[in-house]
């Protein structure tokens, strides 16, 4: 097993590592150390960050350096504030044990007075960011005349940060004779142009591969939109109880509205951006480190010289600007070999984000379901039990109190004292999530499905008064299942499309042969998949406020049909019923009210349950309209050739090509129904 102390560092610098609890290497270390020991090299290390790079650089070059010299021989740039003090107590830490050993911290947002001063006393490293150490250079054009080892730390994020001509001006005023050591997580074509102006022959050391993210952090998206952004952030925070994380957000402004507004929702959250001055950001990550924060809200610059232990999660609450920002950020979590969890809210429109990230990193990221209301309740209550159980007791200050307790809790039994307690901290997450709304944003009902499981289309939905956990509830209640079972529900208006777990799905599909919710039949059938012809039984389908869904639905095949509702099979022609199937799942009529509802496949003059041979079934005809079977029915558009109304028919049906239907115009038609017509059908049904 490999050392410290058999990589050949001196004597100090080991009783030093081993002081701070490091007793072997990590890869780069291991690498990177005995390399840069045997002499003078130029070299670049390619690492994920959280690695221990400051060790791969900090021990062998205060091993190299002479503390009997008072002038900098050796100079450490780092692309940010925290960072550069980071390094600083590291490398202090790392020469405790080293006589005359001194190093200073030189960075924007403090006495530059100050840090001229500790120069000119005499200093042997000196940690700096660039633009500070340009400043100090305009009155000390020689501080860095006699710099043997010149180390550019975070190069790639340096360079993102716009400091190219300062890393040039900087490097420019140091000897040739230098060594240059550059330590990355990523080379973009930058970072090599600078490898090759400034450094002879260098060694490549790599940990892992190169552009890789760091293999212990799960990486997971979640889908939302726009508005629901924020209450998403809460419900992640809110479903893991003991969360320590960073919040990355784009811009300055983002950072502090959504720091606030956690504030004010009652978090321990702050934020961390570059328009605090550097007190207000040294309280902020002193805080955070002693972890009296939960949630650190920055930006991608403030937040590059985190190194805190433990860190749990990280949010990306908008995506970087830059793919390769995104290594960096979410290396903040998993750090010293330990797991953790990346996690991003996007929108539909950032999908390719998504897939250009993976192809960066070669890591595949998972798709999340962010929580249900109840699951973060269930979630919250188990976290508060295990409080209550592992709390520690001070019975000698409790005692004098207890008499006047038991008195007050007398006429309570054992069950009723310990309900109530733990209402009494649980009762507004209980209030807050009561009702409360399913926050994923649905697409393409495919590219949701979790897969694996076995698609099933069920005759209830929103307008039966169900929500997700209700029907995942009547399901495993009626089937005798459990509603782990049951991993993903599409719920639309008036039917649902489920997805059983294959083990149970025989089970599932017998019990609901007699199935009734509320009196109403509910029937749960195989979700058909594309193909040639087939068959769908309606069967007594349900019996939707009076009217009855009844009549065999055979028919031909509806593929290449000029028929808009034609024909009993309806493969391939999407779902008229306000959802996005377009698979033929259901093609059922409806209300036979003559109510004019407009729920696909709804006729307004009946519906007519007549064989697939019928020149019409409630459908559409050529396009005339609505047609109608039933005496003193009214249809609901004239089918006279008049253009006092467009014909529904030209305004929904999809464009026509020689042998194929075009789904996706199908589908756009079918989204944009009238939302109008939709509120009228609900107020309807509420009026009856």
């Amino acid at each position: 097993m490999t050392t410290f102390e058999n990589l050949g560092l001196a004597p100090e610098l080991v009783r030093a590592v081993t002081e701070l609890g490091f007793e072997t290497p990590t890869p780069i270390q291991a690498q990177s150390i005995p390399m840069l020991l045997e002499g003078p090299t130029d070299l670049v290390a390619l690492a994920q960050t959280g690695t221990g790079k400051t060790a791969a650089f900090g021990l062998p070059m205060l091993h190299k350096i002479d503390c009997s010299q008072k002038h900098v021989q050796a100079l450490i740039l780092s692309p940010t504030r925290e960072l550069c003090m980071q390094i600083t107590r590291d490398m202090e830490a790392f020469g405790k044990h080293i006589p005359g050993f001194r190093v200073v911290a030189v960075y924007g947002g403090s006495s530059i007075q100050t840090q001229l001063k500790a120069i000119s006393e005499g200093v042997q490293v000196v940690v700096a960011t660039p633009g500070r150490l340009v400043d100090i250079m305009t009155k000390r054009k020689h501080i860095l005349e006699k710099v043997e080892i010149a180390v550019l730390d975070e190069a790639d994020e340096m360079l993102n940060m716009g400091f190219r001509e300062d890393l040039d001006n900087i490097l420019s005023y140091t000897p040739d004779t230098k060594n240059t050591w550059l330590f990355s997580a990523t080379m973009p074509s930058e970072v090599l142009r600078i490898s090759k102006a400034f450094m002879n022959n260098p060694k490549e050391v790599t940990s892992g591969e190169k552009n890789v993210g760091n293999k212990n952090i799960e990486h997971i998206y979640y889908v939302v939109h726009a508005r629901d952004k924020y209450n998403a952030l809460k419900r992640i925070a809110d479903f893991h109880p003991d969360i320590f994380a960073i919040v990355f957000c784009r811009t300055k402004i983002e950072t502090q509205q959504i720091a606030d507004l956690l504030i004010k929702d009652g978090y321990n959250a702050d934020s961390l951006h570059g328009d605090l001055s550097q007190a207000q950001r040294d309280v902020v990550m002193k805080r955070y480190r002693n972890r009296s924060l939960q949630l650190l809200v920055a930006t991608d610059v403030a937040a590059r010289g985190i190194d805190v232990d433990d860190v749990t999660h990280v949010v990306h609450y908008s995506l970087p600007d830059e793919p390769e920002s995104y290594t960096h950020r979410s290396g903040r979590t998993a750090r010293a070999g330990k797991k953790g969890v990346s996690m991003v809210l996007i929108n539909m429109k950032e999908m390719g984000r998504i897939k250009m990230i993976e192809r960066l990193v070669k890591t595949q990221f998972t798709r999340g379901q962010l929580p249900l209301g109840t699951e973060v309740c269930e979630k919250q209550l188990l976290s508060l039990v295990k409080k209550v159980h592992g709390v520690s007791v001070n019975r000698g200050e409790v005692e004098p109190f207890m008499d006047a307790i038991y008195e007050e809790l007398k006429e309570l039994s054992r069950e009723e004292i310990i309900t109530r307690f733990i209402s009494v901290e649980f009762n507004r997450f209980l209030e807050y999530y009561r009702n409360s709304p399913d926050l994923n944003a649905y697409g393409n009902n495919e590219d949701f499905s979790q897969g694996g499981g076995v698609k099933t289309f069920l005759t209830l939905g929103s307008l039966d008064g169900l929500d997700k956990q209700s029907m995942k509830a009547f399901i495993a209640a009626t089937a005798g299942i459990d509603e782990k079972m049951i991993p993903w529900i599409d719920l639309k208006n008036s039917y649902s499309f489920v997805e059983i777990d294959p083990t149970v799905i025989d089970k599932v599909l017998a019990a609901f042969k007699d199935a009734n919710y509320k009196g109403r039949r509910a029937s749960l059938e195989l979700r058909e998949q594309s193909g040639g012809g087939g068959r769908r039984e309606g069967g007594r389908g349900r019996n939707d406020r009076g009217g009855d869904r009844g009549g065999d639905r055979r028919g031909g095949d509806r593929r290449g049909s000029s028929d808009r509702f034609g024909g009993g099979d309806r493969r391939g022609s999407g779902d008229r019923r306000g959802g996005s199937d377009s698979r033929g799942t259901d093609s059922r009529g409806g209300d036979n009210r003559g109510s004019g509802d407009r729920r696909g496949g709804y006729n307004s003059g009946g519906y007519n349950s007549s064989r697939s041979d019928s020149p019409s079934r409630g459908g559409r005809t050529g396009g005339s309209g609505y047609s109608s079977d039933r005496p003193g029915s009214k249809p609901a558009f004239s089918s006279s050739p008049k253009k006092s109304a467009p014909r529904r028919s030209e305004e929904f049906s999809a464009p026509k090509k020689e042998g194929k239907l075009d789904l996706s115009a199908e589908l756009k038609n079918i989204f944009e129904m009238d939302k109008k017509e939709l509120r009228k059908l609900e107020k309807k049904r509420k009026g009856n």
